[in-house]
């Protein structure tokens, strides 16, 4: 059996791999000797659930503790729903979410389509019991300017996970966009997991 920890980076909503700080997460994570994927995650412009959960339980295979997932944005919703979906006897070392959400602000759609598109992430509940059995230890990372993301999901993460939060100052949402390509506390949180 491997001991070799395992990191899946889930981009966001109309992200991809090589954006923001994810080539920077994984070579700094491969340098150290851990197993870094980012996968391309189906249909970026239209996430579904079901499809990104789907395709991220293909990419994880057999989840253990030697495996920690990060993700940014709707890639955070998504390991929740992950994890949601676990068979009880599955736990995995831990998660840490960039950006996470369980709300949007009205800011974060530009058309119709995009609240469509948002609609079934927010109303889906996520049992949140569940999910924090799945893992050792959770981290969420949020920005106080992020124009997507109300500041106040912080505690909805740290209330229902006990995840430790970090609040970054003036990072909006991390994208690539914002011109942020390294993130130290993001490559701190996956170190301290990982222990």
């Amino acid at each position: 059996m491997s001991t070799q920890k395992r990191v899946f980076i889930v981009h966001g909503w109309g992200g991809y791999p090589e954006e923001g700080i994810f080539p920077y997460l994984k070579k700094e994570l491969e340098s150290r000797g851990f197993a870094v994927f980012a996968p391309d995650m189906p249909n970026t412009l239209k996430p579904e659930i079901n499809a990104w959960v789907d395709f991220l339980a293909q990419q994880i295979g057999e989840p253990d503790e030697n495996t920690i997932l990060f993700g940014h944005s709707i890639g955070a919703q998504t390991i929740l729903r992950y994890l949601e979906s676990l068979p009880n006897d599955k736990k995995i070392g831990g998660a840490v979410f960039l950006a996470g959400w369980v709300n949007l602000t009205d800011k974060s759609y530009e058309t119709d389509e995009d609240i469509q598109i948002g609609k079934p992430w927010i109303e889906t509940p996520l049992n949140w019991e569940k999910i924090k059995s799945q893992a050792n230890k959770f981290i969420s990372i949020f920005s106080d300017n992020d124009p997507d993301v109300p500041l106040s999901d912080s505690e909805i993460f740290k209330t229902n996970l006990e995840s430790k939060i970090i609040i970054e100052h003036e990072k909006e949402h991390f994208s690539g966009s914002s011109g942020i390509k390294e993130l130290s506390s993001a490559l701190d949180a996956v170190l301290e997991i990982a222990g």
